[in-house]
């Protein structure tokens, strides 16, 4: 009985905390450079969701590590006070299949809502001799292993899906991996790589003709770009969207989770956010914190094979 009175004691605490809460500018981890398609997407949500939480959001960069360098460093050393949060990509349920993390992809995060998700695609620089995917194919087959494309890095969705790829079409890439969108558009553009498998962080390129975009890997051709076939339509059936979301450290007071969610929600149905997925051609891919965990669970179990069948399962 004692335990169950000391509890509805602590009880009015916790509410008054949650209340207080934000009493101070919020951190939200990006772990891609600035510039890129998901750093301007969670710049835009930052300061939608700060105008309903009543405190400044502070968009942090962390690259590196295929984007589990800045999510793994938040469940190792941040509070689970609601005062940092992150973006959680893909690639944090894939590259501890692949080597060894100090983190858990599931037990060490509290899943607060999905987002979107990405629009992913294969493009070359305008001047580049491929006209179409199945030229670059057809280059590959005859130089094994000496035509390269970048991807956001080992693990991420742009390099597990061109690996997909090159073994239906039965031919061997050299893939460079990059920090992130920036630093490989800025690789391609210089000619530094033939080719880069990435998120819609291309789509300033190709709309100003600097680059030539051959793929994309949805389920369907994009409104933007109608003419350009998809994986699927080249008979490769690879399809991918990597959906993300937002993340805390494991053990958030569910009020705190609760509050950020909600200003959050309200940014995702804000017109000018609305605005910026039609210019990355995303779509909203709306999850509470529970249906997002359920997600995560359930794909980490269903990514695991996939690894294990591209032979890059750690050994």
């Amino acid at each position: 009985m004692a335990a169950a009175g000391g509890a509805a004691a602590l009880a009015p605490f916790a509410a008054a905390r949650a209340q207080a809460y934000p009493s101070r500018p919020i951190t939200l981890i990006v772990p891609w450079p600035a510039g890129g398609s998901t750093d301007r997407h969670h710049r835009l949500l930052a300061e939608l969701a700060s105008k309903h939480l009543g405190q400044n959001i502070i968009v942090q960069n962390q690259p590196g590590a295929g984007g589990t360098l800045g999510p793994g460093a938040m469940a190792l050393t941040a509070k689970p006070d609601g005062y940092t949060i992150s973006q959680y990509p893909m690639g944090m349920l894939r590259i501890p299949h692949m080597q060894k993390t100090q983190w858990h992809p599931l037990n060490d995060f509290t899943f607060i809502m999905g987002t979107s998700g990405y629009t992913f695609g294969f493009v070359v620089r305008s001047d580049s001799p491929y006209k179409t995917f199945q030229d670059y194919v057809a280059a590959a087959r005859k130089e094994p292993g000496k035509i390269d494309y970048g991807s956001t890095g080992i693990g991420t969705s742009p390099h597990l899906l061109m690996e997909e790829v090159a073994e239906a079409a039965k031919i061997q890439l050299n893939h460079v991996p990059f920090k992130g969108n920036a630093d490989q558009m800025q690789a391609l553009i210089g000619g530094h790589v033939m080719a880069a498998s990435d998120a819609t962080g291309w789509d300033k390129f190709v709309d100003a003709g600097q680059m030539r975009l051959l793929l994309t890997f949805g389920d369907k051709r994009t409104k933007r770009w109608p003419d350009v076939p998809t994986a699927k339509d080249l008979g490769y059936g690879v399809v991918s969207t990597s959906p993300y979301g937002l993340v805390g450290p494991k053990g958030m007071d569910p009020a705190v989770v609760k509050t950020i969610h909600d200003a959050f929600k309200k940014a995702l149905d804000d017109p000018r956010h609305a605005e910026v997925m039609a210019q990355l051609n995303q779509e909203v891919w709306y999850r509470t914190g529970d249906e997002y965990r359920a997600w995560a669970t359930e794909t980490f179990a269903k990514d695991k094979k996939l690894i294990e069948k591209l032979g890059l399962a750690a050994k």
